[in-house]
């Protein structure tokens, strides 16, 4: 796995052992044609990538121009593998690293909690493991813990085949893609539906 784009293109991102099955990376094509379609987005931006893997999403939003970019996972095996590439992209100066079970109910608050007051993103993506139904709740959760900016973009990775709603709270489904067995939902943060 490689950054696609930005200014640590071609570096190489630290991967699971093989053999393990508990972190499912997003593809360089994915994350490629994902950020293709949220580039204008990217610079200065503020990202929150949850259940982070490797923490791809984050990493290549730093090398494309986010400011600053939050990593929550439950394993510390992903928090290592996000911090050697944070270290090999030298992006650290601009993460922070969370150790969170985001399956949890209050997860998000917790997170909340951890962060300088008023912290909100304008980019989260969720990549929870696949037909949990974590998705879901998860984006609900972000959805009503005020994390993302009105006007944010808040992006789910899911099998494509699964269904996710088109309206979680504050959250309005604006556009779902389908690479391979790998399907991603947009949901775009507006104030008239909280409301």
């Amino acid at each position: 796995m490689r950054i696609t784009g930005g200014a640590a293109r071609g570096r190489s991102i630290s991967g699971p052992k093989p053999g393990c099955t508990l972190i499912r990376p997003t593809s360089d094509r994915v994350r490629e044609a994902l950020f293709s379609i949220i580039a204008a987005e990217i610079p200065g931006s503020a990202v929150l990538d949850l259940y982070a893997g490797t923490g791809s999403f984050g990493l290549e939003a730093l090398s494309r121009g986010a400011a600053a970019a939050v990593f929550a996972d439950l394993s510390k095996t992903s928090l290592q593998l996000i911090q050697d590439s944070l270290s090999r992209c030298a992006a650290g100066a601009n993460a922070a690293l969370l150790q969170l079970d985001l399956s949890k109910p209050d997860s998000l608050v917790k997170l909340k909690n951890r962060l300088p007051a008023g912290m909100r993103f304008d980019l989260i993506f969720l990549d929870p493991p696949y037909e949990k139904n974590l998705a879901e709740k998860t984006a609900a959760a972000a959805a009503e813990s005020g994390l993302l900016q009105e006007g944010g973009l808040l992006i789910a990775e899911e099998r494509k085949n699964a269904r996710l709603p088109e309206r979680c709270g504050s959250l309005s489904l604006t556009d779902q893609r389908s690479y391979g067995e790998t399907g991603l939902w947009f949901y775009r943060r507006t104030e008239e539906l909280a409301q």
